[in-house]
């Protein structure tokens, strides 16, 4: 066969977008600095470093369930040129949902979430998996986030 092959990025030219600081790349220094393909083109990082360029480390790749469901702030829902989009972090990240139905499902597990785990808060001693609702939600999410 002949044509062309699509590469690999090489790992210093692999890059990602950050909302403050635009394009930042993974420090030589980080066990995934090697890795040329993400299945997800999302990261979650614990350092932030800027030398000849900005650079993060400790960094993982996190897939959109476990995004939209553990990241911070509100998520949205929006209809958009006719498809459902779920957006994060005031509209910046944004997923597109295949119905109307798997929006509103996401965005109500996420509340569910985050309800129970204000009462977790409120009383540390409780046993998540062992309260009904805990253990649905947790459940629910587990199941979600294993069969993506």
């Amino acid at each position: 066969s002949t044509g062309a092959v699509k590469m690999q990025p090489k790992a210093e030219e692999l890059k990602f977008v950050t909302k403050n600081d635009g394009y930042v790349h993974i420090h030589p220094s980080s066990v995934n600095y090697q890795t040329r393909h993400f299945e997800s083109p999302y990261l979650v990082y614990h350092e932030k470093i800027k030398t000849s360029r900005v650079f993060i480390r400790d960094c993982s790749m996190v897939s959109v369930y476990p995004l939209v469901l553990l990241g911070g702030g509100q998520v949205h829902m929006q209809l958009l040129k006719g498809n459902f989009v779920i957006s994060l972090d005031d509209g910046w990240i944004r997923f597109v949902a295949a119905s109307h139905q798997v929006a509103e499902l996401v965005k109500e597990l996420r509340c569910e979430l985050d309800q129970l785990l204000q009462d977790k808060i409120k009383n540390p001693s409780m046993d998540l998996c062992m309260c009904p609702r805990g253990s649905r939600i947790i459940g629910m999410i587990v199941k979600l986030v294993t069969t993506q």
